[in-house]
């Protein structure tokens, strides 16, 4: 394969997936005085690594001949379903946390706190390190909670004292370390005396959604993504593996991606009101929040009724914040933390919200919308060999994951329920 480098560094500032704000090369930032518990050295390891947007049916459309050796080796699901909206901060909090995005309160990659005014995006750093936009209890939090070590490089969510608690090890994300300088601190995690190494650790990488963006899903940008990520897991594993230690191994994506028309481009389909409204563009959804008077529940049919006629009406579709599909899991009741807004547009795939050319783009129902699926292989000493399963929703990682480290669950309520953990362990 020739050699490639990603040109994704401009193009991220309006699709990067996560802060663009951290591009330098970060150094690593430690916890210090804590250890292992004697009872947790005992314990399995997982290395949970995310490929973001990394499509359900990518490995055999590019031949990837190392993750379907993993998949056939160990566990593989026909697709893994993301949860709703189909977008990467949600999705990958949703994987760590076992919650719906309007469970955890991570309803978009943008945000607003009616209550507050905040406003949350991916290059607002102050707001990414808050501990208040996240609900739940990650991984790393429950890990660390049980006196297990963990390790983050990069995760959303990973940078903020979630219930005041940080992976002992992590990094801010930057897109400027090399590949194999993260596999190289990985192993160095897993090299280190028991009492300091982690158990848990997370391993994310960006290259095949940057790709995804610009080029599209049958782009020729994607495919050597797609074998980059496919060579540097091997590398990986390989590395990973000379330790001698039960590594277990769960590689999911967040979402997969669709082609995006480029003849229409949706823009907010009415002329704002900044003194009623406050919006908040997610691409394929717009959250609507009417300003709080005592009027407001007029305004809102107000504004309901204006959107339904809008601008390209014939590609959204409108909702009230207690009439959003039941499936979604996210308004009504479902909307804990009132992130969703008053009034929500749907485009329909493959129109999206945006003002200048994309290529490509995710967000939308993922069971209507198969590209929107992602993948899950699972393998290492507590998983089961060659086990097929049928596609499973996201939040069933983390009772899998919590079953393989033994730890004990947390006492607020999930959504996943575990049945995924039964399928694919060994008994």
């Amino acid at each position: 394969m020739k050699k490639i480098i990603f040109p994704f560094l401009v193009f991220a500032l309006v699709v990067s997936s996560f802060p663009v704000s951290a591009q330098n090369k970060e150094n690593q930032i430690v916890v210090k005085q804590r250890k292992n518990s004697e009872e947790q050295m005992k314990k399995p390891y997982v290395v949970l690594i995310s490929i973001d947007g990394f499509r359900y049916d990518y490995i055999e459309k590019y031949e990837l001949e190392f993750l379907k050796n993993i998949g056939q080796k160990g566990a593989r699901a026909e697709s893994l379903i993301p949860s709703y909206p189909s977008v990467t901060f949600p999705n990958h909090y949703s994987i760590v946390t076992g919650m719906y995005p309007a469970h955890h309160g991570l309803v978009g990659n943008n945000m607003l706190d009616q209550k507050t005014g905040a406003r949350y995006s991916l290059r607002n750093e102050k707001e990414v390190r808050n501990p208040s936009w996240y609900g739940g209890t990650p991984l790393w939090v429950l890990a660390e909670q049980q006196q297990m070590l963990s390790a983050c490089y990069y995760w959303p969510g990973s940078e903020a004292p979630i219930q005041e608690t940080l992976p002992t090890y992590y990094y801010a994300y930057s897109e400027k370390t090399p590949i194999d300088e993260r596999i190289k601190e990985v192993k160095n995690w897993l090299d280190m005396p028991q009492e300091s190494r982690p158990h848990f650790i997370t391993f994310y990488m960006p290259e095949v959604d940057h790709a995804g963006h610009q080029y599209g899903p049958d782009s020729p940008e994607v495919k050597d993504a797609v074998h980059f990520v496919d060579e540097s897991l091997k590398k990986l594993f390989d590395i990973l593996n000379s330790t001698g230690l039960p590594v277990n191994y769960i590689i999911v994506s967040d979402h997969g991606m669709i082609n995006i028309d480029q003849d229409v481009l949706l823009d907010f389909p009415v002329k704002v009101d900044p003194e009623e409204l406050d919006i908040v563009k997610n691409g394929t959804y717009i959250s609507v929040f009417v300003k709080r008077d005592k009027n407001k529940s007029d305004k809102i049919k107000k504004w309901y009724n204006q959107l339904k006629e809008g601008k390209n009406k014939e590609y959204y579709d409108v909702y009230l914040h207690d009439e959003l599909p039941e499936e979604f899991y996210f308004g009504g009741k479902n909307d804990v933390y009132g992130r969703v807004g008053d009034i929500v547009l749907l485009a329909k795939a493959p129109h999206y919200f945006t003002n200048h050319k994309l290529a490509g783009s995710h967000g939308y129902d993922p069971i209507k919308v198969k590209e929107m699926q992602a993948i899950f292989l699972a393998y290492g000493p507590q998983i089961a060999e060659g086990r097929k399963v049928k596609p499973f929703q996201n939040v069933e990682i983390y009772p899998l994951i919590a079953k393989i480290l033994q730890l004990d669950m947390p006492k607020h309520k999930i959504d996943g329920s575990g049945k995924i953990a039964d399928e694919i362990l060994k008994r």
